[in-house]
């Protein structure tokens, strides 16, 4: 995070785009991962996995400069990179074991959270859209949103809310609700739709409801 984020200029950055591995920064990018990686560890016998880390961090981001035209969105080749210096990470914290660490790691993991936390995502957006399908058909959607924003607004709702009962804080899923209400009021009193508001309060409610069962459903995983 200090080296990717906090001590890599936009400069830099833009130097690296335009000139790939020809860019001083690049190698210089490196050098700051091997000296953060010592200085934090405070311990000089472990150069030789600094050296691992800060070079697979330049193998890494020589694929992403290389190989960034062949996405379309700039995101993706982001998120493969820093998913790669993680795996990076955990595989030299963990050697020589890596198998036997991971599978100890994988055993502690709490899957019923998981399951619910999965749940919430995509999987209770499908239900909801197949549940409000027939209601969606007839309501006039004319009005200019950005693509699949809905779903996404779901999404993050009903994170929020199973974070919310898994940390026993109802109260602040009402204050969600009213959050999602105050912006909502400009949208339903510039349509002036009584199917649409009904439409958005059934969605909510379903929505909503989803998260709640799936906390309630998970929360005795953790009292246990």
């Amino acid at each position: 995070m200090l080296g990717d984020f906090l001590l890599q200029p936009g400069r830099a950055l833009r130097h690296k785009q335009a000139r790939k591995a020809g860019s001083w920064f690049f190698y210089l990018h490196g050098l700051v991962h091997f000296s953060l990686t010592l200085l934090l560890v405070w311990d000089l016998r472990f150069w030789q996995e600094a050296l691992v880390i800060a070079a697979s961090h330049l193998v890494i981001d020589a694929v992403k400069l290389y190989t960034a035209h062949w996405y379309r969105r700039d995101s993706i080749p982001f998120f493969l990179d820093q998913l790669a210096h993680v795996l990076v990470l955990l595989v030299v914290a963990t050697y020589p074991d890596t198998t036997g660490e991971l599978a100890q790691l994988a055993a502690g993991l709490n899957w019923p959270v998981l399951t619910g936390l999965f749940f919430v995502t995509f999987p209770a957006a499908f239900l909801t859209a197949k549940l409000l399908e027939g209601l969606g058909q007839q309501i006039p959607m004319d009005h200019k949103s950005l693509p699949r924003a809905g779903m996404y607004i779901g999404i993050l709702e009903r994170l929020f809310v199973f974070a919310f009962i898994l940390l026993g804080r109802w109260e602040a899923i009402g204050l969600l609700i009213a959050a999602k209400s105050v912006f909502r009021f400009n949208d339903l009193k510039e349509f002036n739709n009584r199917r649409w508001t009904e439409y958005i309060l059934i969605g909510t409610l379903l929505s909503f409801g989803m998260a709640i069962l799936a906390g309630l459903w998970v929360l005795p995983s953790l009292q246990g």
